[in-house]
């Protein structure tokens, strides 16, 4: 009776067992009856089911990493590149995952990558090397995202992220493609420096300009106040002369001696009764 007992609990746990399945964080769930989906996008937690009738089957819900194998791909003037590139995606229908790919992601791998070389052709197709080279790869990300997102939602897939790793010239391209980038880069380095000459000299022009204005101006100031103080020293002179004609004759006299006596080597012939010496004799 005892192992009756036994047997039946036994036999109750694993029915009980059976009858439950659990679904993690990182996990999609799709429930099957008989061979056919009944249940999918199930909740984390525990969830029922009848043994026997029904079977689960989980995926892996993380962002999952598709490493593209390196193409070539012509550019818009019929060069060559290689693209080296990765897409992460993660499972977004179930159900449709199921049902495309039967559920294996490497199928879906292969599909994903056939679906990203379409799109990079098209992409890579509208843009020459200088573009690829110098335009902002998050340009580039952004219309792979948006052609590939449709492809691939169409196998249950969301992408996540689509980055180009690397854009590699063959060796038969390089040598041409950096030899128009040095003439293009000498082409604007010339047009600075003739730019930069051409500023230089109008800016060489100015200064002399305003550098004659002011030597003008100067000049016209200095005339007009030489003028002034010679008007001035007349006008000086000829009050000191009407107030002490005598005193004003003996001054100007004394300037004379000091400029024709005062320095040695003059050589003067000069009568003694000359007016020269008057102030020499003696006045009484």
């Amino acid at each position: 009776m005892g192992n009756k007992i036994l047997v039946a609990l036994g036999a109750l746990a694993v029915i009980l067992s059976m009858s439950v399945f659990t679904v993690g964080e990182t996990e999609r769930v799709i429930k099957f009856q008989l061979g056919e989906i009944v249940g999918a996008d199930f909740q984390p937690g525990m969830h029922l089911k009848i043994p026997f009738i029904n079977n689960v089957k989980k995926f892996d819900a993380r962002i999952l990493t598709m490493d593209a194998t390196p193409e070539r791909f012509l550019t818009a003037e019929k060069k060559n590149v290689i693209v080296d590139s990765f897409v992460k995606w993660r499972i977004g229908d179930v159900k449709t995952f199921y049902t495309t790919v039967g559920g294996d992601v490497g199928q879906a791998n292969i599909r994903l990558d056939q679906i990203i070389k379409d799109a990079a052709r098209s992409e890579f197709s509208k843009r020459e090397i200088r573009q690829l080279v110098s335009t902002d790869r998050s340009a580039i990300r952004d219309s792979l995202i948006t052609n590939v997102s449709p492809h691939a939602s169409r196998l249950g897939i969301n992408i996540v992220d689509v980055q180009v790793k690397r854009i590699d010239l063959p060796n038969e391209v390089s040598t041409s493609v950096y030899q128009r980038m040095e003439a293009e880069r000498a082409r604007v380095a010339r047009e600075f420096r003739s730019q930069g000459s051409e500023a230089a000299e109008r800016i060489r022009a100015d200064a002399d300009k305003q550098r004659e204005i002011i030597l003008a101006n100067a000049y016209r100031d200095s005339e007009v106040l030489r003028g002034e103080g010679d008007a001035r020293a007349a006008d000086i002179f000829a009050k000191a002369y009407g107030e002490d004609s005598d005193f004003f004759a003996f001054y100007r006299s004394l300037i004379a001696y000091k400029e024709a006596l005062g320095k040695s080597g003059n050589i003067m012939v000069l009568e003694p009764n000359s007016d020269f010496f008057k102030f020499f004799k003696n006045q009484k």
